[in-house]
């Protein structure tokens, strides 16, 4: 999840896609994913984003698979395929069902809209068996410039929340001219892992408990028991999103990403590597080193901060707005916990809009 040091401070490339169908969208949504209406040149007026009840869409049209860097890519597409890109990321405990209502409005306004599983989630693979199942976060970033890559596409604008955050600002902090605009639920979340070393307050320390869960062999045990998994990762949606009413069917839909064969060694590097109990592999330290100096991100760019998120800092965004030297703006969502796009899909589409026309 966010950065606990910002946090703390307050308180090889490949291609060739398979389409696999599916079931359940709604068909008028269908026919909104194919429009093409025209885009406003950037600095015109934003359209404004139809309204979708949160748990109007099940599913996605289809999803796809496309061989990109150390992976075979298994992603969400709907909209135009030459309309202009938006690529939607999601976090954890989460999966590309956290896009499910907002992917077809986005696309009914002309836009690409392209929702990958992360390494270790749904059906993302690896394509080698040899390839060592490590998860620093500038892996899970070269991930999504491989699939772009793949994808042809060269700029996009990036959204995401938690592990979704975090990836969006490394690209734009690194690659900024793969990044057409940026939207970050939490704002700058690029992890410090110096910093990580230091104690934090003692109610952050609580909010991170299944980071230091993960880190004893009681808790590598629960995540890599199937059952134990599943019921924790709902446990967590009840923590962090403390007033969604989701149902058990939309639990499970999202649940199976757990599922993927690679989840847990993934889950479980990312969150030891964060405070130093793992080292990663070389062949990423050169980008962590750059990270670990905290850049900044000067591409189009709005945060949002979900106000019910126990990860949620205050100061409305004052403790990271120095971090964001481009266009910028900031939200506060009022009555919203962490998992912001499918308690709010209207809110966070209209980000997406909103940032492009930044």
């Amino acid at each position: 999840m966010i950065n606990r040091r910002t946090f703390s401070k307050a308180v090889g490339l490949g291609t060739g896609a398979a389409t696999v169908a599916l079931t359940g969208l709604e068909s008028q949504a269908s026919a909104a994913a194919n429009a093409t209406a025209p885009q406003q040149p950037r600095g015109g007026t934003a359209p404004t984003v139809p309204t979708v009840a949160p748990g109007t869409h099940t599913t996605f049209p289809t999803l796809k698979q496309v061989k990109a860097g150390v992976l075979d890519v298994g992603y969400a597409e709907l909209g135009p395929h030459h309309g202009p890109v938006v690529i939607c990321l999601h976090g954890w405990p989460y999966d590309i069902h956290s896009y499910v209502d907002v992917a077809p409005p986005l696309a009914g306004l002309g836009y690409r809209v392209i929702v990958p599983y992360l390494r270790g989630h749904g059906i993302t693979r690896f394509l080698s068996s040899r390839t060592p199942r490590t998860a620093e976060q500038s892996a899970i970033a070269l991930d999504i410039i491989a699939l772009m890559d793949a994808l042809e596409i060269h700029k996009a604008v990036l959204a995401g929340f938690d592990w979704g955050s975090r990836t969006g600002d490394i690209i734009a902090a690194l690659w900024p001219d793969r990044v057409k605009a940026l939207v970050s639920t939490s704002g700058y979340v690029i992890t410090d892992r110096k910093a990580q070393l230091e104690p934090a307050a003692p109610a952050v320390e609580h909010n991170w408990w299944y980071q230091w869960y993960f880190a004893t062999e009681r808790g590598k045990k629960a995540l890599e028991n199937p059952d134990e998994r599943l019921a924790l990762c709902r446990y967590v949606w009840t923590l962090v999103s403390p007033d969604w009413d989701f149902d058990d069917a939309t639990y499970q839909r999202t649940a199976r990403a757990f599922l993927n064969p690679d989840y847990a060694a993934i889950v479980l590097f990312n969150y030891c590597w964060r405070i130093g109990l793992i080292d990663g592999e070389p062949r990423y330290d050169r980008y962590e080193q750059q990270l670990s100096a905290q850049p900044t991100i000067g591409v189009p760019t709005i945060t949002l901060d979900p106000a019910l998120d126990p990860f949620t800092p205050p100061g409305d965004g004052s403790v990271y707005r120095s971090h964001f030297t481009g266009p910028y703006e900031h939200r506060t969502i009022a009555n919203i916990g962490h998992n912001l796009p499918q308690e709010a899909p209207t809110v966070f589409a209209q980000a997406v809009v909103d940032a492009d026309h930044l």
